[in-house]
């Protein structure tokens, strides 16, 4: 009912556009076990699962882990390697990057005709070759915690595959999630990771820090908020460059050194503040250059 619905909505238009519109419609069912239990793999499960996927099996080392995320998203659960299904359409892992390498040969021996899948950022597609027929890299570059639900369909998910079974495979799965897929290599994909830690990873450890400074000093962080959610917004509409204000920027020396003085109890954070200052600075210097040039 619902494609001669979408049928009759696009009648007027170009036949081929309709059935393709028809085809984009239908989601491909796939039975999925999950290897990882942690932030990622239980959002990764649940928006899988809600997409009508149908979740077959849930791998942790940690039992405990491993029968939370199968409790919210179905499937079995387990702790033990060995005992990973075999009927499976696609397997994800979502672990350690220090561990993939000792657990896909485990998973993959006797599934070759199987798709592989690994959602790390900074991990090459090759990690699969030799042991599986079909792979590929499904990420999906956003902060998960298992605490907070996320919109899946608004988080770009970057794939790439190592054939085209895979590649289609993998694009139906990662389009029935999200509406923006994207194709990346793994090279290109190391630098999009190294921008996320900078975006995010980075961003967040200055929270901690400023968390700690007003806690010494009795203040509640939330004092904070109003700055940090338009520090955010400013740059859906300006870029980084011209978004960016403060001492060091104008590089007013009296205001650095008083600051930096301020966290001489702690050398590694008073150097990571007179460093990043330098940064501000230097790049507002060659950002004006180039300005000059054009």
């Amino acid at each position: 009912m619902r494609h001669l619905q979408s049928l009759r909505i696009y009648k007027n238009l170009d036949f081929c556009f309709v059935i393709s519109v028809v085809i984009r419609n239908f989601v491909q069912i796939m039975k999925i076990v999950m290897i990882g239990a942690g932030n990622l793999a239980t959002n990764l499960g649940k928006a899988l699962q809600s997409a009508g996927h149908d979740i077959i099996q849930v791998y942790s080392r940690t039992w405990e882990h491993a029968q939370q995320l199968a409790t919210l998203i179905g499937g079995a659960a387990t702790d033990n390697v060995d005992n990973i299904v075999s009927t499976g359409d696609v397997y994800i892992f979502s672990l350690k990057d220090s561990v993939l390498g000792d657990i896909i040969p485990r998973v993959a021996k006797g599934k070759s005709g199987k798709l592989f899948i690994h959602t790390a950022g900074s991990m090459p597609m090759s990690c699969f070759e030799g042991m599986a027929l079909h792979y590929g890299v499904l990420y999906p570059m956003q902060t998960f915690s298992k605490e907070r639900e996320v919109d899946f369909k608004t988080i770009p998910c970057f794939i790439e595959a190592n054939d085209k079974y895979a590649y289609e495979m993998l694009r139906g799965l990662a389009e029935s999630i999200s509406d923006r897929v994207i194709e990346l290599s793994s090279d290109d994909r190391r630098y999009l990771h190294l921008a996320a830690v900078w975006g995010c990873n980075f961003v967040n450890h200055c929270y901690e820090v400023c968390a700690q400074i007003l806690q010494q000093h009795g203040l509640p962080f939330d004092v904070m908020l109003p700055l940090i959610d338009e520090t955010a917004a400013k740059v859906h509409e300006l870029p980084p460059a011209k978004a960016q204000t403060g001492p060091a920027i104008r590089f007013d020396e009296n205001v650095i050194r008083a600051q930096a003085n301020l966290m001489r109890g702690n050398p590694m954070l008073k150097d990571l503040y007179e460093r990043m200052s330098l940064s501000i600075h230097d790049t507002a210097i060659k950002n004006e250059r180039k300005k000059g040039d054009e």
